[in-house]
């Protein structure tokens, strides 16, 4: 366990670490109010505190600096998030002043906004489009054998899906499909579609409806769904502007990482509510490792429908983004409820 005094000098620097980059040394610590110890007082603790792993010496200088474990034990126990000043919250809540109804127009100037505020890197992870529910449901032809399907969703995302028409069918016969459609679909998540419209192809031709089987079922070819993660960032160049990645190596495994989007959504923590915080080596990514990554869920009523994550050095400030995180989400949470829930304007 830590003495009172090891867990003040601990505390002190990394909080210094974090403010200047720079490796802390015991005559610094000394002259901070917080700390009534000599300096050979304060040596002889960072020295213990070395060997018990929490700081490390660099190269450089014959300053200390926290190590990842160091970190771990400031972020689980000294951690007392910061208060948002007022222009924050402004600025957060700018972003949905406008009443957008586009969810991905919000979740893109959110990303944006977090990125501004923090000087680090944000990734949003937009909520999974198969989960979004049909509002409306319409089919223009585009040529005598094909048109396309336009499907509306609650959330004002637009899905749209060319499919061919068998040559007997006339437009009075697609606008009938259409009302079957619209009667039916209504309502239904979109990652059910597909077996939905199994389902009313199957009834239709028990009715002897047998007239719209095969453009039913040409449809029905084009509805599958892919479940894409979306991936929105804001600052992506923020990160290189910290001295950590002035490494040219480091810097370009970073943006490689980014780049390929496929790879992001395992930075984000399986389905955990709340703030959570990783730490170096924690991210299981070796261009992450000298990266903390704090990532928020926000949500929609009771559906858990995204996250968002913000990048930075380990040497990260964590207590303003923890409450700026906090924030943001409960925000982000609060707008894209109202969307769905179709309170415009």
């Amino acid at each position: 366990m830590l003495t009172n005094r090891q867990l003040l000098i601990l505390q002190v620097t990394v909080d210094d670490f974090i403010e200047t980059a720079q490796p802390v040394g015991s005559r610094q610590i000394s002259k901070k109010e917080e700390v009534p110890y000599s300096p050979a007082t304060i040596r002889n603790d960072m020295a213990d505190l070395e060997d018990m792993g929490f700081l490390e010496k660099t190269h450089t200088s014959s300053g200390r600096v926290p190590s990842e474990k160091g970190y771990r034990y400031y972020v689980d126990n000294m951690l007392t998030p910061q208060r948002v000043s007022k222009d924050e919250i402004k600025q957060i809540r700018s972003v949905f002043e406008e009443r957008m109804v586009e969810t991905e127009q919000i979740i893109r100037k959110s990303a944006t906004i977090l990125s501004e505020l923090t000087n680090y890197t944000s990734i949003l992870l937009g909520m999974d489009v198969r989960k979004h529910r049909v509002k409306r449901f319409s089919i223009v032809p585009l040529t005598d054998d094909s048109a396309v399907a336009i499907i509306v969703t609650d959330s004002g995302h637009v899905e749209n899906r060319v499919f061919s028409i068998p040559e007997i069918y006339t437009s009075s016969d697609i606008e009938r499909m259409v009302n079957l459609l619209n009667d039916s679909l209504i309502g239904v998540h979109l990652h059910d579609l597909p077996g939905k419209l199994e389902a009313v192809t199957h009834s239709l031709l028990k009715q002897r409806v047998g007239h719209f089987n095969n453009l039913l079922s040409s449809f029905n070819k084009s509805m599958g769904i892919e479940q894409e993660d979306k991936v929105y960032y804001g600052g992506k160049m923020h990160l290189l502007n910290q001295p950590e990645f002035n490494d040219l190596e480091k810097a370009r495994s970073i943006m490689y990482l980014m780049d390929h989007v496929r790879q992001i959504p395992s930075i984000f923590p399986v389905d955990k509510k709340g703030i959570q915080i990783r730490i170096g080596s924690e991210n299981n990514h070796l261009a992450m490792e000298d990266c903390s990554v704090i990532t928020a869920t926000y949500a929609i009523g009771e559906e858990q429908m995204g996250s968002i994550a913000i990048i930075g050095p380990t040497r990260m400030d964590y207590k303003r983004v923890v409450s700026l995180l906090d924030v943001m989400s409960t925000d982000l949470s609060r707008e894209l409820s109202r969307i769905l829930n179709g309170h415009h304007g």
